[in-house]
């Protein structure tokens, strides 16, 4: 069977805040977590074949994460476990207007364990997408492990998919930041990034100007540019295409809005190839991308709480009626 996405990286649990105890203590949920499987939990959502390249412990987060993703059906063949190093932990504290505030324990982790003599030819098989962000191009031996993922992928005539996933707490300097993400966009064709991501790589303030000067140093095909409850602009052969944000009363939780996102662009890359997109093809790939996204904020956590077609199509439907 033919494989539409792979995606390498961090495969993590994220313990969100969910009330106090009746000590008055704050309560944590586990629920699985990081951006690339988050990636594919929604691919396969869209009845996308999706396969997961990465490192566990060997321990019961780890367990845990292995059935997480077995449960959504991401294929978890490549998914190792190191029996040293603990599954990594991220605490998200989220803030009064959705936002989050992050505090990892990966130092290490077991997702920083993949190694280059872990990634192999035969992942790549047949296969049309490869995702990746930058949180794997944190360490020199986990990069190594990734840019030799991407040079297969490559050399395969695959599609290269790339979310920084900017997480300044992970990186040693901004600096070694800002080169890897520039580094990894290089390398890409489609890139998700969003708004204070660009400004942080471009060094402008202005979101377009920043695309220009990403356009101008590499030729990415396809940039999209997330900008929270104000939506999305995808940039594409010259064209500026924007489509505004679904807002919701009753936003719980927003990890994973923009992996949500980004892959609902890579289905609708899965379904219309990326040459001689239009205008209104970049119009229905951003307005289904925003609408799911904004439907993944009313619940906790990202991998278990995709919404499905129906849910995105019916909100399109509400809010255009």
């Amino acid at each position: 069977m033919r494989t539409d996405v792979i995606a390498l990286g961090e495969l993590l649990i994220d313990f969100t805040m969910n009330g106090t105890s009746s000590q008055g203590n704050p309560l944590f949920e586990a629920n699985p977590g990081g951006a690339p499987c988050n990636v594919l939990a929604m691919l396969q959502k869209l009845n996308k074949n999706t396969k997961f390249i990465g490192k566990v412990g060997n321990d019961q987060f780890g367990h845990m994460l292995r059935s997480t993703i077995e449960e959504v059906g991401i294929d978890s063949s490549y998914l190792l476990n190191d029996s040293d190093i603990p599954t990594t932990l991220a605490f998200v504290h989220t803030l009064p207007d959705g936002d989050r505030d992050f505090s990892f324990y990966r130092k290490p982790g077991a997702d920083l364990m993949l190694r280059d003599t872990d990634i192999n030819e035969e992942m790549f098989e047949d296969a049309s997408i490869f995702h990746f962000g930058t949180l794997s191009m944190t360490t020199p031996e986990i990069t190594k492990a990734t840019l030799k993922a991407v040079e297969i992928a490559k050399s395969k005539g695959m599609i290269i998919s790339l979310d920084p996933n900017l997480r300044p707490p992970l990186w040693s300097s901004l600096e070694l930041a800002k080169e890897q993400m520039l580094k990894a966009i290089s390398l890409c064709d489609v890139l998700k990034i969003s708004d204070n991501e660009i400004q942080f790589v471009s060094g402008l303030e202005d979101y377009d100007e920043g695309i220009k000067f990403l356009q101008d140093k590499f030729n990415t095909k396809l940039i999209c540019l997330t900008l929270g409850k104000d939506g999305s602009r995808a940039y594409y052969n010259g064209m500026r295409v924007e489509v505004s944000g679904f807002a919701q009363a009753n936003v719980i939780d927003t990890t994973g809005a923009g992996d949500t996102f980004c892959g609902c662009v890579l289905n609708y890359i899965c379904e219309h190839g990326l040459d001689n997109l239009t205008e209104d093809n970049l119009t229905s790939m951003l307005t289904f991308a925003n609408a799911a996204a904004s439907l993944v904020t009313t619940k906790r956590g990202a991998i278990k709480s995709m919404p499905n077609p129906n849910e995105v199509e019916e909100l399109i439907d509400r809010t255009n009626s």
